[in-house]
């Protein structure tokens, strides 16, 4: 592997919501990328508990897979104040701070009525709990991306997939098409330092079949991973393993 560099990071602080975009961002080993998955939507299950958080599956809250229009909204979170703003076509639709109740409840009435047909009986509530990450994976990983196996995806596809679909974390280029998959189980450098250990291939849903642009569900990715590739995989999971910074063009080196 020669000359593979970071090129987007991206942390997603509700979950099935919109990406925020970092120039660099600082890795704790143990842990996912700062705010990553932090908040999420309860569909009206009300089955986590903040005082004894554990991972439930996405069903529970609001999500891509199945409630595709989440993607026709953008969102902008800021770190310090942990304010979340809520765009749609351009216009500013809800706003409110994830750290404070009446923050909480402007934004869920927000998506009480903008999703109201996926909460089956139940008002939305967002929930969080200190160091709890709603990742469609019980383990605290990053998701690292291939950018040349999205566009050996986008060839069998026969139109442009757009690398979004797959809410990556980090976003590489400079591999081969599917190099990602020789990974497992080894250590990766960034930047000169060790900080990443490759755990597992991800197995895609139907969520990559919704256009991040439009909402629409546009797409059989699934399927058309699992019939020109026999598989449906992209992307790979990784554990950190030391505290550090990566920021875009950074180099990563596999080391053993």
């Amino acid at each position: 592997m020669t000359d593979t560099t970071i090129s987007e990071i991206f942390s997603y602080p509700v979950k099935g919501l919109s990406g925020a975009k970092h120039e660099e961002i600082a890795l704790t080993a143990g842990a996912c990328l700062p705010f990553d998955r932090a908040w999420a939507i309860e569909a009206g299950s009300r089955k986590f508990d903040p005082a004894n958080p554990s991972y439930l599956p996405k069903a529970n809250f609001l999500m891509l897979m199945r409630d595709e229009k989440l993607a026709a909204l953008d969102t902008v979170f800021e770190e310090e104040s942990q304010v979340l703003t809520v765009y749609r076509d351009g216009k500013q639709v809800a706003r409110g701070c994830l750290a404070d109740k009446l923050g909480r409840q402007l934004l869920e009435q927000f998506f009480a009525a903008y999703a109201k047909d996926s909460l089956r009986g139940g008002a939305p509530k967002i929930v969080s709990a200190e160091g709890h990450s709603f990742s469609d994976v019980p383990m605290k990983w990053v998701s690292l991306i291939n950018l040349a196996s999205v566009k050996d995806l986008e060839r069998v596809a026969r139109k442009p997939v757009h690398p979004i679909r797959f809410r990556g974390n980090i976003y590489l280029e400079g591999l081969e098409p599917w190099e990602e998959f020789n990974w497992l189980d080894r250590t990766l450098a960034v930047g000169g330092a060790p900080v990443l250990e490759v755990s597992e291939r991800i197995t895609r849903c139907a969520a990559i079949n919704v256009d991040p642009d439009t909402g629409a569900r546009d797409m059989s990715l699934p399927r058309t991973l699992d019939v020109g590739f026999g598989h449906e995989d992209c992307g790979v999971y990784a554990r950190v393993i030391a505290d550090g910074k990566i920021a875009v063009g950074d180099q990563v080196t596999v080391l053993d």
